[in-house]
């Protein structure tokens, strides 16, 4: 009995989350006093330093077919080497993979999945673990009574910990079903660290007045070193992408500083934001909704406040 861990690896290297991932499964595989193995499909660079996160054996399958994603496919070589090495858990990133991937995985393993969890599980008999409902307003236990699970694992849950050492890759064939998606086209956004791993994140809505005012926001993210986002109707309106659209039905974060400017913190945005560490709210009505859920607040012209703050933070790192 083991717990597996996918782990994703675009253009063959390991982000963040994959990190995270493996360092959950060890924490769980020592609850349940068992081993975490660590699978990477497609090419990798250095596959064997994933040990180094907690890892105790590392599978690789490298195929060409295994270039563009297909859910199908993915699915059956995770199965298959679950079902080969006796696992009973398998953890996923809360990713756009992990998502397609945990509902198919949970039925042709015949197994409960929890997606977006954040915090360890109670494994003392079945498999319990608390998560947010209701946008944040209530606690519920998640109990998985079958007698194999799927977990998906939401990014900033728990921070990669160096606890072993590089292990060896054990490559292994499996006969995959040829895919039935052709991707024609792949755009990736280079250079910020993705949303759903970012630890500091910028974020603003409609008082932005408008597109050709961005920089201010830019220039803030630039200096702390943050990842930019907007509320949905920035995205909606095409005043910016949609990949920076975080709520409920956007991105959800858990950043350890978020900070909203000119967003007057609707229910929906608040319910992919709320998990955040620390929340500092810019904006000029006292009465927006995001002062209740802020940690720190402004209440001031955004057009005033974030230029003051820019300059304070350059004074700042230059002394």
């Amino acid at each position: 009995m083991s717990v597996l861990v996918y782990t994703e690896s675009p253009n063959g290297q390991f982000k963040k989350a994959a990190l995270e991932a493996v360092t959950f499964g060890k924490k769980v595989a020592n609850q349940m006093g068992t081993t975490c193995i660590a699978l990477v499909l497609g090419e990798a660079d250095d596959a064997g330093m994933l040990g180094t996160y907690g890892a105790d054996k590392v599978i690789q399958f490298s195929d060409a077919g295994l270039a563009s994603f297909d859910s199908q496919v993915f699915t059956k070589a995770i199965a298959e080497v679950a079902n080969t090495n006796d696992c009973k858990m398998v953890i996923l990133n809360h990713s756009a993979k992990g998502k397609a991937l945990i509902g198919r995985l949970a039925v042709r393993m015949e197994a409960g999945s929890i997606s977006g969890v954040n915090t360890l599980p109670d494994t003392n008999g079945a498999l319990t673990i608390k998560k947010t409902v209701f946008s944040s307003k209530a606690i519920a236990d998640y109990q998985v009574n079958t007698e194999k699970s799927i977990i998906s694992l939401m990014g900033n849950t728990i921070p990669p910990e160096e606890m072993g050492s590089t292990v060896d890759v054990e490559q292994v064939s499996l006969e995959l079903p040829a895919a039935k998606v052709k991707v024609l086209e792949t755009k990736t956004v280079e250079g910020t660290v993705p949303l759903p791993e970012a630890e500091l994140v910028v974020s603003a809505g409609r008082g932005m007045k408008g597109p050709e005012n961005w920089g201010i926001i830019e220039d803030l993210a630039d200096i702390i070193g943050a990842t930019t986002a907007c509320s949905r109707p920035v995205a909606d309106t095409g005043w910016r992408p949609h990949h920076e659209h975080v709520g409920q039905t956007g991105v959800a974060i858990r950043p350890n500083l978020y900070i909203a400017i000119g967003i007057s913190g609707a229910i929906q945005h608040l319910a992919g934001v709320n998990n955040s560490k620390t929340i500092v709210v810019i904006n000029k009505d006292p009465e927006a909704p995001f002062f209740k859920a802020a940690d720190y607040g402004v209440e001031g012209d955004l057009f005033e406040v974030v230029p003051r703050l820019i300059d304070s933070l350059k004074k700042f790192k230059a002394s």
